[in-house]
């Protein structure tokens, strides 16, 4: 598994950037398909073309979020919020091995959690401490 600095993990942030703004969008596009394939099935009379085009539309949606989030992989970094776009890039703090945390719209990494703390343990992260 690769580790990041803070430096390393904000040269990578730009082209992380674009990508999970990708994978937010197309997200999003994913759970409009899926809410109106839940209202089209539910209907009394359902429409069994129009049922099988947004299956075949969710599933491609579906196909180019997991696209997205192996390039990211690719990259080392981990897809943990589709919604919000949130991202942590393994790094490691005082010896031990800790998240460095992102979230679409922050214009920095400048959080850090536990491996096993996620999103809610998030805190600053103060650079002289990161090894």
């Amino acid at each position: 598994m690769r580790t990041f600095t803070i430096e390393q993990a904000n040269r990578t942030l730009p082209l992380v950037r674009r990508i999970v703004q990708d994978v937010v969008e197309q997200y999003a596009r994913w759970q409009e398909l899926v809410k109106s394939l839940d209202v089209l099935a539910a209907s009394p009379s359902p429409d069994a073309v129009r049922i099988d085009r947004l299956q075949r539309d969710i599933q491609s949606a579906a196909r180019g979020i997991d696209g997205f989030v192996r390039e990211l992989t690719d990259l080392g970094v981990e897809m943990k919020g589709f919604d919000i776009g949130l991202v942590d890039f393994p790094g490691e703090m005082g010896g031990r091995p800790v998240y460095l945390c992102w979230r679409l719209g922050e214009p920095e990494v400048a959080h850090w959690h536990e491996r096993d703390a996620g999103f809610a343990g998030r805190r600053p992260l103060v650079p002289s401490m990161m090894t």
